[in-house]
């Protein structure tokens, strides 16, 4: 399906990608991780033909269409499932044709064509696109006009979707997504019928929608199989090893150096410190393990700690138009450990409780009473135009800290994850991430004892996020969070609030239960199903464990293609090391072809076993899906 050759990449002088190689099968879904600024969004550039390479080439599978978000949302007054439905291009082409063809043969070919493509299912096809991304049918009647700039952008997601490209390439797709949408999306990819990939920082999605993890990182590309876990987890493995291997060869290098040292000017051990010489040549290189280091956060502590409950909400309501509220019946307390994360899509009216927590809401009916002397930290991603574009983050926080000494000042920004080279940078300089956490730290300047973050992680890499879990784990005041992020949620909350209804309340399952009850498990037809057929949860569960013993033959096969892959790349590593060596093929010509050869069988049964991983897999992960 792609294939990446010897590609380097250099944008306004900086050299991004350094001759690096990649093949991926047809089918694959995989995911594209690295840090921010490394260069990922650059080769999907390269991968469309946007922007030439410095060498290399990008080679993709004959007639094959590429589809990715447009930039641009559509903002024009045409409805929304009429902007999906323009998206496939060849089936608005056949459908002007066939209104004025008068050729017989032409016009059967019209039809044949347009049942081969499905065309008689498009409307509803698209809708259904359409209501995974939270819109239900009378919004995608009315014109994108109407909707906001993200909204929009789900839109744009949508048409690409519907589109369904042979390679599909999505750039941070969860950006504009709640966390509803962000499960309909997981699931979409992960039931794709092409090839996808996908940057993106959310380790759920790589987790369950992908089947293989590139890494961009040095300049290069790595390809490991499996999940993003299972890509960390080899890749610890292989940096282990690797400093192992090159803490072995400085000591046998040091070791032979030495002997050179004190014989090499002896006669009768010259010849043996030249041959030590020759071999400290041919020892090479291994690189050292490069570990970029992560800049973490730190959330002031509360200066004091008030009493439980530090809100309390009794038959509340809150809007923005007098008698016309968004949440009402709201009867909630909030304690002054609680780590409470909100569920609901967008529109719910999760923003809105958050601006009636933190008091840019006032209460229309019902009470709120505070502990005293509560401060509230508050975060959300609009604010990040709030920042002077022309101060720096020394410049911010020296606002608040007018008397403080220049290092007092600078300390206070390394707390919140600004590297020393950044903070004298303008914020309008500073990347999305970069101004995430300099606002998140002005947020919590003061040491509030409740912190309020609507999607933190937006333009944070998946280090970064880790940072972030960490924390807020060691963060002693309470936490209110909204994000699209499960894994943030499920490290970090204990409490599960659903804003649904037009009211505020507790969530009792996990957030499996909430994935089910997005994806439709929980729907109306499905409790029917399950009443109807009296199954209880332990009839599932046994149900489900059954179901895994059958798949076990076909795991146990997937097991065993990895462990032959595994061997075949340790073979035709072994033969590239034999066969770099000049030497060889001045005294083992025969030898050196042999290798070669062997060389070369070894690489068609690995790309052979590669291809039947995939296929096992995707038939193991369809299946198992129904567990």
């Amino acid at each position: 399906m792609l294939t990446i050759t010897d590609l380097s990449v250099r944008i306004a002088g900086r050299l991004l990608i350094d001759h690096a190689s990649l093949t991926l099968p047809e089918g694959t879904k995989a995911g594209l991780v690295g840090r921010n600024g490394t260069g990922k969004s650059t080769l999907f550039k390269v991968i469309c033909g946007d922007l030439s390479s410095e060498t290399g080439s990008v080679s993709l599978k004959k007639n094959c269409r590429i589809g990715q978000v447009a930039q641009e949302a559509p903002g024009t007054d045409e409805p929304l499932i009429d902007i999906v439905l323009r998206a496939d291009e060849e089936r608005v082409a056949l459908l002007a044709e066939a209104q004025t063809a008068t050729d017989p043969h032409r016009i059967a070919d019209i039809q044949t064509r347009l049942t081969d493509i499905d065309s008689h299912s498009a409307e509803s096809r698209a809708a259904s696109i359409l209501s995974g991304l939270g819109f239900d049918n009378e919004a995608q009647q009315r014109p994108a006009a109407s909707f906001s700039g993200g909204w929009r952008m789900r839109v744009a997601l949508a048409a690409v979707l519907f589109a369904q490209p042979d390679l599909l390439l999505l750039d941070e797709p969860t950006n504009y997504l709640d966390l509803e949408g962000t499960l309909w999306l997981e699931d979409y990819v992960r039931r794709y019928p092409h090839t996808v990939i996908i940057i993106s920082h959310d380790r759920d999605l790589l987790n369950r929608a992908v089947n293989s993890i590139v890494h961009l990182q040095q300049k290069g590309l790595s390809f490991y199989r499996g999940p993003f876990d299972q890509f960390e987890r080899q890749r610890a493995e292989a940096l282990t090893l690797q400093t192992k291997a090159r803490e072995k060869m400085l000591a046998k290098r040091k070791h032979m150096e030495a002997f050179v040292e004190r014989f090499r000017y002896k006669a009768s051990k010259a010849r043996q410190a030249q041959s030590r010489l020759k071999a400290i040549e041919r020892l090479g290189n291994i690189s050292a393990v490069v570990d970029d280091h992560v800049q973490g956060f730190a959330f002031p502590k509360p200066a004091k700690q008030p009493a439980s409950p530090i809100i309390a909400l009794e038959k509340a309501s809150v809007g923005y138009t007098p008698g016309e509220p968004i949440l009402s019946r709201l009867d909630l307390r909030i304690d002054n450990d609680d780590r409470i994360a909100l569920l609901g899509a967008n529109g719910n009216g999760k923003s809105t409780f958050a601006k009636l927590i933190s008091g840019k809401l006032a209460t229309e009916a019902g009470s709120m009473t505070r502990a005293a002397h509560l401060k509230i930290g508050y975060f959300a991603q609009h604010q990040l135009d709030d920042l002077r574009p022309a101060d720096s983050a020394v410049e911010h926080v020296r606002k608040l800290l007018p008397d403080a000494t220049e290092a007092q000042l600078r300390s206070r920004v390394a707390q919140m994850g600004l590297s020393t080279e950044k903070m004298d940078t303008a914020a309008r300089d500073l990347s999305g991430g970069e101004k995430a956490r300099l606002l998140m730290g002005l947020a919590a300047f003061d040491g509030p004892n409740l912190l309020i973050l609507d999607e933190p992680t937006n333009h944070l890499d998946i280090d970064s996020r880790a940072a972030l879990i960490d924390a807020l784990n060691t963060f002693e005041g309470a936490v209110i969070l909204i994000s699209h992020d499960q894994h943030l949620i499920e490290a970090t909350a204990d409490r599960l609030w659903l804003v649904g209804d037009a009211t505020v309340k507790s969530y009792e399952g996990d957030l499996d239960d909430y994935r089910t009850l997005i994806l439709g498990g929980n729907s109306r037809k499905a409790r029917a199903r399950d009443n109807a057929t009296g199954q209880s949860k332990a009839d599932l569960r046994r149900a489900a464990a059954e179901r895994r013993q059958e798949l076990a033959p076909l795991k146990k096969k997937i097991n065993e293609i990895e462990t032959l892959t595994a061997r075949l790349e340790k073979e035709i590593q072994a033969l590239d090391t034999e066969l770099a060596d000049p030497s060889l093929y001045e005294r083992d010509p025969d030898g050196a072809t042999r290798k070669a050869k062997n060389r070369g069988e070894a690489q068609k049964r690995l790309a052979e076993a590669e291809e039947q991983w995939l296929t096992l897999s995707s038939q193991y992960e369809d299946a198992a899906s129904g567990l």
